[in-house]
């Protein structure tokens, strides 16, 4: 068996340095180009990666880390673990990923504790496994024939059947793995790569167990490629003794998140992750090599903490940034020179202790009477209907809008005429809630290029970029603003867009802020303060900005927190110790608002039935949280919700339109498992991303559902 390269990264970026695949995937989906085109489209940015990084220097690449929508959706079809209602679809792939008409799509939620969303494998008892290696063949055939030997990687088979919880079928699913090792290794391939991220958790017995039983079957496999089994995202503890008890013959660890392990691996071959693949930071080259002299095994190759899909492509793509910043920052180009760097430099140990930073002690601000006395108030002075019905804020982003707001910034539109725009979008959405008939109406957002990035613009402390594109889903895009210094707001952000739409209707309209936990979960934050500290900053900003609204006249403050479960540890060691300064962060940058002011938040696809206690002590009057694309599982869990609550009643992520007898279905079982009075109506999540076509029928299907159910409960 060949020796493991001496530096490697366990992925990269996919979605092409200008955001090719984005373009090419809606292109395709709107009918404006062949899958052929889109296939093009793919085998380009693959070549340019693969070119790309054997130009930097590094030794081991890796194949299939490429994917048109989702990886852990990939492992689904590799499988054949398609459920049976999607195979007669025209593209079954896409119908899985973002439905079709008349048929919903599959779960998504997040990757782990990061902003990446992934689809949810559906498995059952009578789930028949069937391996297609199609495309981990493909990607070594297309490598090879430009000169490149690559490395496939896979999920691995625990990971896979604990996202879709199914362990159960560890036995059948092994079936495939080892079918596929011995596909590999007739292709000629010398090593696997089998991600089994879920090992850095918390893991039962059991679930040991099913780890011990799955390497030993598949280390056993006659002929078959090296094995390495790369885990990311913590420690792995109790997981590592039972990997290395194992036939693998190389183990990744993460040395950014996780210490340097105590267990002795001569024998292996680990695969140290020391330079981070989920910030933006520059790597210490001291304390790198200390970590990496430190790791007792038989050969030590350097590799980046994780898949490198969490970071932007390249700094040197962002002259505009502060020189004396770009000094501190590394993408995924210079964080992979890292690599090759530190491989060929000497390992030194022990590692350097880190000097332990003071936390602050945070001062939460109570200012709000108990939820009885709100409510009470609230009611009196919004008078709305049972079931009121609202949106969670964003309306459609047209092309329009983003052609003035790119106009503005190549100086060829000037501020007060997009300013004129965007108050005539705002008039827009604002005259279609009203003839929809939705009972709390938002401004729209056509002022938001992004949920955090807006805010980031207007807060001293961030940079943003201008290329700097992460992933988050399919051909959804962000770019991460970089949080590097004291965070500070210098004047009212949302104000001015608030009270234009107020003026515009006599309904209320929401004033639309991103909560302090979210805004710091979706940037590149500094790495010399605690996190804790960092969240109170922005807290602080938050709160003033809740002040100025209410001062202005608004009625209605919605805090989102969609980021909320994404950061909870994964360990539950330091889950409770967590969910206590973000809620206390929270209830910091909403306790200032009076009791007659409707304090709303929202959360979406983040498995938030597991914090449903932590949610309810952030003390929102209103709380929106996506139910529809999971079917509906967070109502088994909302009995004891105290507050008012919105379950979502139609997936926004898929562009299929809800019948009304659907959104009906979804109500009553709503009113089944919460009192009438605390019952409220919106999607899943923010509408940025639908045609204002798609949402005006869904939104009529919403109101005219919910309408029939109203009458038949007043009756």
């Amino acid at each position: 068996m060949s020796p493991f390269p001496k530096s490697t990264v366990l992925g990269y970026p996919r979605i092409g340095p200008r955001r090719e695949l984005k373009r090419a995937l809606e292109s395709y989906w709107d009918g404006r180009s062949s899958r052929a085109e889109l296939d093009r489209v793919g085998a380009g940015i693959r070549e340019r990666t693969w070119r790309r990084l054997a130009e930097l220097g590094l030794e081991g690449l890796p194949s299939n880390t490429f994917s048109l929508y989702d990886q852990v959706l990939d492992t689904a079809v590799l499988l054949g673990a398609v459920p049976e209602r999607y195979r007669a679809a025209e593209d079954p792939y896409f119908a899985m990923a973002r439905g079709t008409e008349g048929l919903a799509p599959l779960r998504m939620t997040k990757w782990f504790d990061t902003n990446y969303h992934y689809i949810v494998p559906e498995i059952g008892p009578d789930t028949v496994f069937k391996l297609d290696a199609g495309k981990p063949l493909g990607e070594v055939r297309e490598a090879r024939a430009l000169g490149y030997e690559t490395r496939p990687v896979v999920i691995g088979p625990v990971t896979f059947l604990l996202l879709a919880g199914a362990l159960e079928r560890l036995d059948d699913v092994l079936d495939c793995y080892e079918e596929l090792l011995g596909a590999l290794a007739a292709e000629g391939v010398a090593w696997v790569q089998l991600d089994e991220p879920a090992l850095v958790a918390d893991r039962t017995a059991d679930e040991l167990a099913a780890v011990r039983t799955a390497y030993e079957r598949l280390g056993a496999v006659g002929s078959r490629p090296g094995v390495f089994v790369a885990s990311y995202f913590g420690d792995l503890g109790e997981a590592l003794p039972v990997l290395a008890g194992t036939p693998v013959e190389a183990i990744g660890i993460d040395l950014v998140r996780g210490g340097v392990p105590v267990v002795d691996l001569t024998g292996k071959t680990v695969v140290a992750g020391v330079v981070s693949g989920r910030d933006v930071w520059r790597t210490s080259p001291e304390r790198a090599l200390a970590a990496l002299g430190s790791v007792r095994a038989s050969q030590v190759t350097v590799s980046t903490s994780c898949s490198l899909l969490h970071v932007p492509y390249d700094v040197e793509a962002e002259p505009e940034l502060d020189a004396a910043l770009r000094s501190r920052l590394a993408f995924a180009e210079q964080k992979v020179a890292e690599v090759v760097a530190l491989a060929a430099a000497g390992f030194t140990g022990p590692a350097p202790a880190v000097p332990s930073v003071p936390l602050a002690e945070p001062v939460v601000a109570e200012g709000r009477g108990p939820y009885a006395v709100r409510a009470a108030a609230q009611a009196a002075h919004l008078r709305l209907p049972p079931l009121p019905i609202t949106t969670i804020g964003s309306f459609p982003q047209t092309g329009e809008l983003r052609a003035a707001r790119a106009a503005v910034t190549a100086g060829t539109l000037t501020q007060a005429e997009y300013e004129r725009r965007v108050e005539a979008e705002i008039e827009h959405a604002i005259r279609v809630q009203e003839r929809l008939g939705l009972d709390v109406l938002v401004h729209g957002e056509p002022e938001r290029n992004d949920m955090v990035q807006y805010f980031a613009e207007h807060l001293d402390g961030f940079a943003v970029t201008r290329n700097g594109w992460v992933q988050s889903y399919g051909s959804r895009c962000t770019r991460p603003p970089i949080l590097h210094g004291d965070v500070a707001r210098p004047e009212p952000i949302t104000v001015r867009w608030a009270t234009y739409a107020q003026s515009l209707t006599d309904k209320p309209v929401k004033g639309m802020l991103t909560g302090p936990v979210t805004i710091v979960a979706w940037s590149f934050v500094r790495d010399d303060l605690p996190l804790r500290d960092v969240v109170f900053q922005v807290a602080d900003a938050v709160r003033e900005e809740v002040r100025d609204l209410e001062a202005a006249g608004v009625s209605i403050v919605q805090v989102d927190e969609p980021a909320l479960r994404e950061l909870l540890p994964l360990r539950r060691a330091a889950q409770d110790e967590y969910l206590e300064w973000a809620v206390a962060a929270y209830r910091r940058a909403t306790s200032g608002a009076g009791d007659r002011t409707q304090i709303h938040t929202h959360l979406c696809y983040s498995d938030a039935d597991q914090i449903l206690t932590a949610i309810d002590g952030l003390d929102a009057d209103v709380t929106t949280i996506e139910s529809a694309r999971s079917g509906a599982r967070i109502l088994g869990a909302v009995e004891s919700f105290g507050r008012g609550l919105g379950p979502g009643v139609y997936d926004i992520h898929s562009p299929r339109v809800p019948g009304a007898e659907e959104v009906e279905d979804l109500l009553r079982r709503t009113v089944r498992a919460l009192p009438l009075e605390r019952v409220w109506v919106n999607p899943d999540c923010g509408l940025k991303t639908r045609t204002y076509e798609q949402v005006e029928a869904a939104l009529a299907n919403v109101v005219t559902a919910t309408r029939r159910l109203r009458a038949e409960l007043q009756a």
